[in-house]
């Protein structure tokens, strides 16, 4: 795993655009064993370690009925990634894929998902598993595991 800001062979990097707003809210924090990226998992596991999903107010009222679920998709936002790879090596052997063909970190909007399993719930705290992010990362949403629910109907016609 390459350290802070260092390029692999073949990788490229550009000169990002200037950010503009984009209107989100950082609604709670993570927590998890991992300090650095160089421990932290390239995959969440189900049968991976407790984490600690902590809601902010006055989100903590959106979390009504989602005791109903045992799996949630989390969001949250790599505020610790590079985003300036177009180009990038995951395996460090030379070879290069486009960075929208991986599911690497490291991308011009950090933001990634997972898939956990939900142990309980404390109060504005979900205890789960199956995370893979450093400790202290912005939690952007939650929602129940699209798995969980069945295409709508079209509407009816006239």
């Amino acid at each position: 795993m390459p350290r802070e800001d260092e390029l692999r062979d073949a990788e490229v990097a550009v000169d990002p655009p200037v950010a503009a707003d984009a209107g989100l809210v950082f609604i709670g924090t993570i927590r998890t064993p991992w300090s650095s990226t160089l421990e932290t998992p390239r995959q969440g596991r189900a049968d991976g370690p407790e984490c600690r999903i902590e809601v902010f107010e006055p989100w903590v009222a959106a979390l009504d009925g989602i005791d109903r679920y045992e799996r949630l998709e989390v969001l949250y936002w790599l505020h610790l990634s590079r985003r300036d790879l177009v180009r990038q090596s995951p395996r460090n052997d030379g070879s290069t894929r486009g960075t929208f063909a991986l599911r690497s970190p490291v991308r011009p909007n950090p933001i990634a998902t997972s898939i956990v399993t939900v142990d309980r719930i404390e109060g504005g705290t979900l205890v789960v598993r199956g995370l893979d992010c450093q400790d202290g990362t912005p939690l952007l949403d939650l929602k129940p595991d699209r798995e969980l629910f069945m295409p709508a109907a079209p509407p009816r016609q006239g």
